[in-house]
């Protein structure tokens, strides 16, 4: 048996060590684990915000195909009335009333439609908004500080280890 002085030293530094090593290999896991949870938050990210500019997409094209629809029906309305005052031998004033009121009819369904895409538009720009937030949160709380490790308090530790050997030896 070697005395109890060395075994006392020997257990310290050994404790020491085993403490630093664990701190240093908890820590480079940690710096992996945030490595990867940061590159799928920003693909989820990514994806979030490329769903919300292909649904924008979609909704401008349905809201030009819309616009293009009443434009043609309108036409074809007016077109209409054209005729019919014209066979009916109606002109003037009432011909040009009517016309009026298909051309506003018209607008007012414009309006109505551009007012929505402006709705949908300031709502998709709120979830963009909010995507980003929700990006920026999830990032700090996966990329929160790493402890370092700590020489001293693993010397301490080791210290007191080491004293508690030497005591129980020495009993």
């Amino acid at each position: 048996m070697c005395d109890p002085v060395t075994a006392a030293v020997v257990m310290g530094v050994a404790s020491a060590g085993l403490q630093i090593r664990g701190q240093q290999i908890q820590a480079k896991t940690q710096r992996k684990v945030q490595k990867n949870a940061s590159a799928v938050e920003r693909q989820r990210y990514l994806n979030e915000v490329s769903s919300l500019r292909t649904q924008q997409g979609q909704e401008q094209v349905a809201m030009a195909q819309k616009l293009q629809a009443n434009k043609t029906k309108a036409r074809e309305a007016r077109a209409t009335a054209r005729v019919s005052a014209g066979e009916a031998g109606v002109a003037g004033l009432s011909v040009n009333a009517l016309m009026n009121d298909l051309t506003r009819k018209e607008a007012m369904y414009n309006n109505s439609v551009n007012t929505q895409g402006q709705m949908l538009d300031v709502r998709r720009e709120l979830s963009l908004r909010d995507a980003g937030l929700g990006f920026t949160n999830n990032m700090l709380r996966i990329n929160r500080p790493i402890e370092e490790v700590n020489y001293a308090g693993a010397i301490v530790s080791g210290a007191q280890t080491g004293l508690s050997t030497y005591g129980a030896i020495k009993s």
